[in-house]
């Protein structure tokens, strides 16, 4: 898997949101800042207290002219249940076949380090 690092060029990707869609990275990054965070499962309970975070804080992003952009395996139609639910402020995307997690490097099994489980 190849990660990204500090100053690497994001992969573009065209994405469809939580209301079917069709979002760009590029066409995001032509306007504003954009911060990308990619997710497994919505609903989860990590995912929501992850998203959650964000919706809470996207007062100071919006100063910031940053535009968020959620990603996860989801389904289009999950996603809304999730944003709706959440009552979340901002794009969530659906990478069902996780090209563009691959792309960003950041696909993988679940990985646990059993000797720091106690």
């Amino acid at each position: 898997m190849n990660t990204l690092s500090v100053g690497d060029i994001a992969p573009n990707f065209s994405l469809q949101n939580q209301a079917g869609e069709t979002v760009s990275l590029q066409q995001a990054l032509t306007h504003d800042p954009v911060l990308v965070y990619f997710y497994p499962k919505a609903s989860t309970p990590g995912c929501t207290v992850q998203a959650q975070g964000l919706r809470d804080v996207k007062a100071q992003l919006d100063d910031l002219n940053v535009t968020v952009f959620g990603i996860s395996p989801d389904p289009v139609a999950k996603l809304a249940k999730f944003a709706d639910k959440q009552a979340l402020n901002f794009t969530l995307l659906s990478d069902e076949d996780h090209a563009v997690a691959d792309a960003f490097g950041v696909w993988g099994e679940k990985k646990f380090n059993l000797d720091k489980i106690a």
